[in-house]
């Protein structure tokens, strides 16, 4: 019996609206990075993109659980001696909340070329109003 890979003509994409508003950051997540991914579907293969489009709605009212709003920062560095930038999450939810669901999503995804093109079927927007109406997408309730 040969192993089934699949075929770009076999892949049958799907729109999904998520609303984030009360939802958990993680539990939000890795439910959109597997749905992106395509791992409920029967023809997934794991080096190939065959998941869905996920469009987010309300990623500002997105829920951290715990001490994680005082506590978590995001750390970058600029490649000059003392370039260390640490910037708590708090600040970020208040001017990019996108950003901080994306990068959530990001790092449940493989981290190659496959994941970086993945990525790119997940829509975030911070208010409930989205520019994908004519691709007629399905709720997805979570």
């Amino acid at each position: 019996m040969k192993t089934y890979s699949p075929k770009p003509q076999d892949i049958q994409r799907k729109w999904f609206v998520v609303d984030a508003e009360g939802l958990v950051l993680g539990r939000l997540a890795s439910k959109i990075a597997q749905i992106a991914r395509g791992k409920h579907k029967p023809i997934w293969a794991p080096h190939a993109d065959v998941g869905d489009f996920v469009i987010v709605v309300n990623a500002d009212k997105v829920r951290l659980t715990g001490r994680k709003s005082e506590q978590k920062v995001y750390i970058r560095h600029t490649n000059h001696p003392g370039g260390l930038r640490v910037t708590p999450i708090k600040s970020v939810m208040a001017t990019k909340p996108e950003f901080v669901l994306r990068e959530a999503v990001r790092g449940m995804l493989p981290s190659n070329r496959l994941g970086r093109q993945i990525l790119k079927h997940v829509k975030i927007y911070a208010s409930p109003n989205h520019p994908h109406e004519a691709q007629q997408p399905e709720t997805l309730n979570l």
